[in-house]
């Protein structure tokens, strides 16, 4: 009998224990489960951590040219700035930088400007490594794509595409550059401001912060900059749709909007730029005909979140400069290497205006109509980047109190849209200032794409809630 009570009671305990255990396991994956991260999260540490990289890479002697370290918070600014494909830099690239340090600047470049999961793709096709669901979302979540189909070899395409295109770019390039300063460092020259302009950073190896004024007249660097500048800021789907249907009709709407909305935007701001400037003797004043001209238009396409200049951007005046501010909150266009609200986001919204003065409901365009989802998101990016220009300039405003208000904002404008254009102010900021504007140039590169597809989520898990009552309030 004693021993069947205890053998009743040996089960009893198994099953008591099994019963904890299978709980125990149950919140555990449960918890597990709550901590996997989520594509957009893994966006964000990726890049932090390929920044972590540079910047410990750039910190070493090996890569300044006086063989001594530039300092950590320096480095980490600078790996932060080539990432997210900004420009803005501390300390002359061209000087300051051995070639080992060029070379870890222009690897940063390609990796923020193409995304490190695009880089990582091409890494595991070579290796043969199957690229996983979760990879794949990632990916999907970078490229800003809707669908997961076909989605490898749509980020083949990108990067065989970058590499021509780039490619290209270095060739003509080649041929002012190496005459000008012989065989591999002409050569070098070429390849890194070809990487450079296509993805949108603006850092230039020229020296003694000229960046490219010195080729302000030459017709060969300017277009091929500007073409670079221009391809590489129309987005990857757009140009994906233009070499498939080959023809402005078949297009797809949003490669419409982008086209348009960047076209009206060169276009005047090549008219207004170099009407501005046309007797300004800091600018365009003391130059000839075709020098006017080319500035007027290389103007309006690098605050399209390039960064480069061939004039000088501190003796703009006054009414270019918040021209200069307008076209880089603006940016480029989704799924691209540049940085800004997007043309996209602003088309949307300028579109939605005019459907409202003309007493229409629906936002249209090209004879199609844009979802209410859509213009909802537009006006949140827009908002939350003006938010975020207005409260990282107060900030800026304490921490800097030596600099005046535009040279502030020009600056905080400049990180928030990842061009790199400044005023000459980038070296001179205080330790504070400068953590403040890598933190712009983070949220600038990653803020509006992430805050994007969380609100996306955001409703689709709030489909079928409760509606409240309608009722109206006072605007305008």
């Amino acid at each position: 009998m004693k021993l069947v009570l205890l053998l009743n009671g040996i089960k009893c305990y198994n099953e008591v224990n099994f019963h904890l255990r299978g709980e125990t396991n149950w919140v555990m994956m449960e918890h597990l489960e709550r901590i996997k991260l989520r594509p957009t999260q893994v966006l964000v540490i990726g890049f932090a951590i390929v920044i972590l990289i540079g910047g410990v890479l750039l910190n070493l002697p090996i890569a300044s040219q006086s063989g001594e370290s530039m300092g950590f918070l320096n480095a980490v600014f600078t790996a932060t700035s080539a990432v997210c494909v900004t420009g803005l830099a501390v300390v002359d690239t061209g000087t300051h930088f051995t070639v080992f340090g060029k070379t870890v600047i222009a690897i940063l470049i390609q990796v923020g400007g193409l995304g490190f999961m695009s880089m990582a793709t091409l890494i595991f096709v070579l290796l043969g490594k199957k690229i996983s669901l979760k990879e794949r979302l990632v990916m999907q979540e970078a490229l800003n794509q809707n669908n997961l189909s076909g989605l490898v070899k749509f980020t083949l395409y990108i990067l065989i595409g970058t590499f021509i295109i780039e490619a290209f770019g270095a060739l003509f390039l080649s041929f002012r550059f190496i005459p000008e300063y012989g065989f591999l460092k002409g050569l070098g020259f070429s390849i890194f401001h070809s990487i450079s302009a296509f993805c949108n950073a603006g850092f230039d190896l020229i020296g003694n912060g000229r960046s490219l004024t010195p080729y302000v007249g030459d017709v060969v660097i300017n277009f091929t900059i500007m073409s670079l500048i221009i391809l590489g800021g129309l987005g990857f789907s757009v140009m994906v749709d233009i070499v498939n249907h080959r023809g402005l009709r078949r297009l797809s709407l949003h490669s419409k909007m982008v086209l348009l909305i960047t076209a009206l935007l060169i276009g005047s701001g090549f008219i207004l730029f170099t009407i501005l400037e046309w007797n300004n003797p800091e600018t365009l004043g003391g130059l000839s005909l075709q020098e006017k001209l080319l500035g007027g238009l290389f103007q309006s396409v690098t605050p399209r979140t390039a960064g480069f200049n061939t004039i000088n951007t501190g003796g703009l005046t006054s009414a270019s400069l918040m021209l200069t501010i307008v076209f880089m909150f603006i940016g480029g266009s989704p799924a691209s290497t540049a940085g800004g609200i997007k043309t996209a986001t602003f088309g949307v919204i300028i579109f939605l205006v005019v459907s409202v003065i003309k007493g229409r409901e629906d936002t249209e365009l090209f004879g199609k109509r844009i979802s209410r989802g859509i213009v909802q998101r537009a006006i949140t990016i827009a908002v939350i980047g003006m938010l975020l220009v207005i409260g990282f300039t107060m900030v800026l405003t304490i921490t800097e109190p030596s600099f005046s208000f535009i040279e502030i904002l020009f600056e905080t404008v400049s990180a928030f849209g990842t061009v790199g254009l400044s005023m000459g102010i980038t070296s001179e900021l205080s330790g504070i200032g400068k953590v403040v504007v890598m933190l712009l140039m983070f949220a600038g590169r990653l803020g509006p794409l992430t805050i994007t597809l969380a609100l996306a989520r955001q409703q689709r898990q709030n489909k079928g809630n409760i509606k409240y009552p309608e009722d109206k309030v006072l605007v305008g």
